[in-house]
């Protein structure tokens, strides 16, 4: 597309040009004149509106207080919500700030031609639809439907997955499969026959013995997992992290194993070893439920607490104190699953350790350990039957990745390349509320992608770097000004909450499923958007389970009582959801499928001197990027800072505070500057930097600028060959005191 090779050709000059539109143009266009929020003098509050928290996937149901004045003033937790009683963690309660950010997205916008240079006008919400509909049109005559696809995250996710499945394409993707939580998934699927789900259904609450293996509950700060863990502390519960750095959990635990980098699966292999060959494992629970505990015996013989200490680091005596600790509270044991778990390309077998543990532990189905979740099922809204593409997003995956059970996001990304033999290429993306400059890893192959497409639709909240690159870009409301669907995730009990509109949308933003509806309709696809309003449709769906709207604005969470158990019953013939009804500790799937039927360690790449590994992690105040434009989280962390071993700062003559700029093995220089910070909480061979700083676009008024994006320095990247989990943590980086003269990057 000529318009975007020119963009691609402008920003290679330089940050300032990759900010074209935000450097002329003026992106708060808007004209409302609402108030905001907050201050000692604000006016009384004239009602309570229920919603769902969006700044996390946790989803916690909450109250947003409006004044007389149509102000929102804060956000408080709903006491009735099992998933945070109450109580919301300072991204929940900041929620506020997402509303009230003066940088938001204020009306459409349609890339044009000015002069020679590329830039944003203003456009009626008309005509956004109109050229959206018209390209649509055009590639769906001349590629077929299927060559759209959607990027997404969060809420706004469903509508436009309608609008794709109505369209005639599936090719629908979520960075947080690949980039995130696929291993464990994968992982876990293959030894249970099914995942920990999201939220995690960890029985953490009457857990006796908790073991983080990168995990970072505290600075995740996944509600309900933090609060149950202070309960298990509280109770005595024994915690084992481990982890290169004393993170906050760490500092709560009574073991904390400074590990070597990209060692776990020695350690945990190891741990397998010391339960199976001394007796330590739950051989009841074993013998009843699993299959191929011979197979596994025989192949961990080696994997003693020596042969781990020489790769781990960690003193056998270490490994075997801890693996007793487990035992003694087994079944009441948590080997906890994880999240983000894409880190060294190996990581489905990673999972599968953690998993085996699980199930030697007899964990899954016992109180304390890993509980059966249970929902509610919510009726989908009546539309007509979705048109069956020729060709889906397993397609891309060009024979590789055999057990991935979602997209993979790069390989949308590299179909939407032209190149000889890609016979089902991708021409149009739709990306909602994710940004994937910042996101995705392979930079190089991104941005070609972007180079060659033929549409590029933005729906964001606020002008994230993505949104720069965009033929149009669409500015969504927030969580706190619309209605979404019912939460009805399933966990340990069965709930429904309403999200509803605390205030009317602000600016020109719109709800992501009036979007939605209003392309379809442009594309004839009007019957899948049966309703004139969200609301028609929630209120549909609670006649359909007896329940009312006017029930569910005044008290927000709706509970019920489980009809299934939540554990195992004693003497049951409990049935795993594998193709044997069995835990599978050797799996004939991985081997059929050509791959190790038990997990193995393999060594990975170790930093050269004068080089130290890239961790990256969460702060219990921000998500990922989303939140770093946040004032009120801006307030509470506005920059992050590089974890440097006093060692490591002494050699380089680093002090407290001072800045630096980092550059990994390739070469490749961070855009910004990043405080130091010295300190023994980490390892001498790693530094560490929390995720979701070092924007580059200027229109973001309080990330840009502030701290490093470790994105940026991830280069290498190794993929699972299982199910196509990008790993990322074997990278590398060095320190450059001087500030370094180059060209500025993505």
């Amino acid at each position: 597309m000529h318009t975007r090779r020119n963009f691609i050709k402008i920003g290679s000059l330089g940050l300032g040009a990759t900010a074209i539109a935000g450097g002329t143009m003026n992106w708060a266009v808007g004209s409302s004149s609402k108030k905001l929020s907050g201050g000692l003098k604000s006016a009384p509050i004239l009602k309570k509106v229920s919603t769902y928290c969006e700044v996390c996937f946790w989803k916690c149901a909450g109250w947003a207080h409006v004044t007389t004045e149509g102000q929102i003033q804060k956000i408080t937790g709903n006491a009735d919500d099992p998933q945070c009683n109450g109580r919301l963690c300072p991204r929940g309660t900041g929620g506020v700030g997402m509303f009230s950010d003066p940088d938001r997205l204020k009306t459409p916008l349609i890339r044009i031609t000015k002069n020679g240079e590329q830039t944003y006008r203003e456009a009626s919400w008309e005509e956004a639809f109109d050229f959206i509909a018209k390209k649509m049109k055009e590639i769906a005559e001349k590629d077929g439907p299927e060559s759209m696809a959607l990027f997404n995250h969060g809420s706004s996710g469903k509508y436009f997955t309608q609008l794709l499945n109505a369209y005639g394409s599936n090719n629908v993707t979520a960075p947080s499969f690949a980039q995130c939580r696929g291993p464990r998934d994968t992982g876990f699927e293959l030894t249970f026959g099914e995942s920990v789900s999201s939220p995690e259904v960890t029985d953490i609450r009457d857990t006796r013995c908790l073991v983080l293996i990168g995990s970072h509950i505290g600075e995740n700060m996944h509600n309900g997992q933090v609060q149950e863990m202070s309960e298990a502390i509280d109770k005595g519960a024994t915690i084992i992290t481990v982890d290169p750095r004393l993170s906050t959990a760490a500092s709560k635990s009574k073991y904390w194993l400074p590990i070597k980098p990209s060692t776990d699966l020695a350690l945990l292999l190891s741990w397998i070893h010391v339960l199976i060959y001394n007796d330590l494992y739950n051989k009841e629970y074993v013998a009843k439920y699993a299959e191929g505990f011979n197979e596994l015996k025989e192949h961990v013989r080696s994997f003693t607490p020596e042969w781990a200490y020489g790769i781990t680091t960690i003193k056998p005596e270490v490994i075997r104190n801890t693996a007793r600790e487990m035992a003694n509270a087994a079944p009441a044991t948590i080997i906890h699953p994880g999240r983000h778990t894409s880190w060294y390309g190996d990581d489905v077998q990673r999972s599968r350790a953690i998993a085996i543990l699980n199930a030697l532990l007899g964990s899954w189905g016992n109180r304390g350990g890993i509980f059966f979740k249970e929902g509610i099922k919510v009726p989908d809204f009546p539309h007509p039957a979705y048109p069956k593409p020729s060709w889906s997003w397993q397609d891309t995956l060009n024979g590789r990745y055999p057990l991935a059970k979602e997209s993979i996001t790069n390989t949308i990304i590299e179909a939407s390349i032209p190149a000889e033999g890609n016979t089902h290429p991708i021409k149009g993306w739709i990306v909602s509320g994710t940004n994937l400059i910042v996101s995705i890893p392979l930079k190089e192959q991104l941005m070609k992608a972007m180079q060659s497409l033929e549409l590029l639709v933005v729906v964001d909240t606020m002008p994230m770097e993505i949104t720069g690159y965009a033929d149009v870009v669409l500015p969504e409301c927030t969580y706190l000004e619309r209605y979404d669907d019912l939460r009805a995730t399933p966990h340990r009990e069965p709930t429904l909450v309403l999200r509803m509109p605390a205030v009317e949308p602000m600016y020109e933003s719109k709800p992501a499923w009036w979007i939605a509806k209003q392309i379809g309709e442009r594309l004839g696809l009007g019957a899948y958007f049966n309703f004139t309003d969200f609301k028609e449709v929630i209120d549909w769906q609670l006649k359909q389970l007896g329940l009312s709207l006017e029930e569910m604005e005044r008290i927000g969470v709706k509970k019920y009582a489980r009809k299934t158990p939540a554990y195992i019953l004693p003497d049951s013939d409990h049935k795993f959801k594998t193709a044997s009804g069995k835990i599978q500790l050797f799996s004939k799937e991985l081997e059929e499928a050509g791959f190790d039927s038990m997990p193995k360690f393999t060594a990975h790449a170790q930093p050269e001197e004068g080089f130290y590994r890239l961790i990256y992690g969460r702060a219990p105040m921000h998500t990922f990027s989303r939140t770093a434009n946040n004032r009120n989280l801006v307030a509470l962390m506005p920059e992050n800072a590089v974890w440097v071993n006093p060692q490591v700062a002494e050699l380089w003559g680093l002090k407290k505070d001072q800045y630096v700029w980092l550059k990994n093995q390739d070469g490749v220089v961070s855009n910004f500057s990043v405080k130091v910070r010295v300190t023994e909480r980490i390892r001498w061979d790693s530094v560490y930097i929390v995720h979701g700083f070092g924007h580059h676009h200027k229109p973001l008024t309080y990330a840009f600028g502030r701290g490093v994006n470790d994105t940026e320095l991830i280069t290498d990247v190794a993929i699972d060959p299982i199910m196509g989990g990008t790993g990322m943590r074997g990278n590398f980086v060095t320190f450059l005191k001087d500030e370094p003269k180059k060209e500025a990057k993505l």
